[in-house]
């Protein structure tokens, strides 16, 4: 009995030191991902020993595995690097972890961060998270540092003398200080609440993104090797890039600039300076551009004859009167609404896939050439014809508000239109496309003076009808109305609904109708169409 007893507790003495040997990983997940890392489970069992834990000095990549807890990371003393992000984290604890070099823990729900005992730390990725406090005082190797989207208040980073790339956009930042950080080579510090900005000591500087902050100046001066400035949605009322001769792309929308002097940014291949109040801008010099923003400002003239790499022209909501594109063959997207064009010739740039030219004040336009055209926007205009017959890639198409009498959509392309309006086209009747069944029940964007049909412009027929080929009466009418000859009709409502069909007939019996507008359309022994009327039902 004794012998017995004995053993048992050899035994379960054994079976304790076992237990106590094994990381305790309370997260299934977690575990799970531990267990399956044969670099780490050298042994293949079914848990993680301490020993084993302790020895790995690799890479723990533990990301979107919907992990709630880390706790078992503490064993892993040796560790240099560890990505738990795209998880649901709401505490991390790596103060035992004093060998990481780097860490993702993004995409969390981290509402704190304790790193002060991480101080070999090159790399912190903790972007997208709750944080309120984050202290990298410690970390005086730190090179990365990205805790964007998070809710923090105040940044103390004069400690980081090595930084090269801060990432602290989206918080609540009222003050930033980066003036210790003259080794800076990216700063993205945009959606805060700065109000100053110095840069003077960051010499160094390629990349700086500030915009949605309240600025009110900002001296670049200092920074002559920056390639990308995004300083829009401020309060800037001057921008002096003189210096800045390296920069490829200048956006400075949503400012109080009257003057933007870009002469000396010859290299400039994206400009984005719309929602100003711009009078003038000169962009000769800056012949490598691609992209051009100056929307919403107050010019009235415009010369891009020199930029003839241009792919995307936004000089819309402006006070334009005239735009010579002729140059700018490259033409991919051109905006040039709401200005006091009378002419706009578009000829020459057929690789054109959006045009929006509504709300000025032409009479013509001529796409013909733009077989590329998928979006189309030329309302509250003056034309009187409209011809997109060419134009067999178009999706869009909002011509209504002009004085169009002409309008042929038959491209082959009308099943795949993806929106079409033609309204208050007041002399408008006959709009020609591929299908005018199809049409009728998908367009519904007409006036109820217009119909569709597949030939509005058949020899010897007048489809605006100044004088009828069949003549009825009465019209207006309460109940019956009569044909001058026997005739092939059927009468639609508004919308192109075809509500009677009727052939060889002298009369229509319209007394169970409702009041309303509605239409007549007469066809030949063939089907052909051969007049288009309307009638008023009282």
């Amino acid at each position: 009995m004794k012998k017995m007893y004995l053993s048992l507790l050899v035994a379960l003495g054994s079976s304790m030191l076992l237990n106590a040997q094994n990381v305790n990983i309370p997260d299934a997940n977690f575990k799970a991902y531990l267990v399956g890392n044969t670099a780490i489970n050298t042994n293949g069992d079914t848990e993680i020993q301490i020993s084993e834990a302790t020895a790995y000095t690799g890479t723990i990549e533990c990301r979107n595995l919907l992990i709630k807890d880390l706790k078992g990371i503490e064993a892993f003393t040796a560790l240099t690097d560890l990505n738990c992000a795209y998880n649901q984290l709401t505490t991390l604890d790596v103060s035992a972890n004093t060998a990481l070099t780097v860490l993702y823990c993004y995409n969390n729900k981290l509402t704190t961060l304790d790193v002060s005992a991480n101080t070999a730390l090159t790399v912190l990725w903790c972007y997208n998270n709750q944080l309120t406090t984050l202290d990298v005082s410690a970390i005086t190797v730190l090179t990365f540092l990205d805790c964007g989207n998070n809710h923090l208040t105040t940044l103390d980073v004069s400690a980081n003398t090595a930084l090269t790339d801060l990432w602290c956009y989206n918080n609540q930042l009222t003050t930033l200080d980066v003036s210790a950080n003259t080794a800076l080579t990216g700063l993205w510090c945009y959606k805060n609440q700065l109000t100053t900005l110095d840069v003077s000591a960051n010499t160094a500087l390629t990349k700086l993104y500030c915009d949605k902050n309240q600025l009110t100046t900002l001296d670049v001066s200092a920074n002559i090797t920056l390639a990308y400035l995004l300083c829009s949605n401020n309060q800037l009322t001057t921008l002096d890039v003189s210096a800045n001769t390296a920069l490829t792309d200048l956006e400075c929308s949503g400012n109080q600039l009257t003057t933007l002097d870009v002469s000396a940014n010859t290299a400039l291949t994206n400009l984005r300076s719309n929602n100003n109040q711009l009078t003038t801008l000169d962009v000769s010099a800056n012949i490598t551009l691609v992209y051009l923003l100056c929307g919403n400002n107050q010019l009235t003239t415009l010369d891009v004859s020199a930029n003839t790499a241009l792919e995307y022209l936004d000089c819309g909501n402006n006070q334009l009167t005239t735009l010579d594109v002729s140059a700018n063959v490259a033409l991919t997207n051109l905006y040039c609404h709401f200005n006091q064009l009378t002419t706009l010739d578009v000829s020459a740039n057929t690789t054109v896939t959006v045009l929006w030219c509504n709300n000025n004040q032409l009479t013509t336009l001529d796409v013909s050439a733009n077989t590329a055209l998928t979006d189309l926007l030329c309302r509250n205009n003056q034309l009187t014809t409209l011809d997109v017959s060419a134009n067999t890639a178009l999706l869009y198409l909002k011509c209504n508000s002009n004085q169009l009498t002409t309008l042929n959509v038959k491209n082959g392309n009308n099943k795949r239109v993806l929106y079409f309006d033609a309204r208050s086209n007041l002399n408008l009747t006959c709009i020609q496309v591929d299908d005018s069944t199809y049409s009728t029940n998908i367009w519904t964007n007409i006036d109820a003076t217009a119909s569709f049909s597949e030939e509005c412009a058949r020899s010897g027929i007048n489809e605006n009808f100044p004088s009828l080929a069949t003549s009825f009466y009465p019209n207006p009418t309460k109940n019956q109305i009569y044909f001058s000859v026997q005739t092939n009709v059927h009468l639609t409502n508004v919308t192109g609904q075809i509500i009677m069909d009727r052939k060889n007939v002298n009369t229509l019996n319209l007394s169970a109708l409702p009041t309303g507008i509605y239409f007549l359309i007469f066809t030949d022994k063939k089907g052909q169409v051969t007049q288009r009327s309307k009638i008023v039902k009282e």
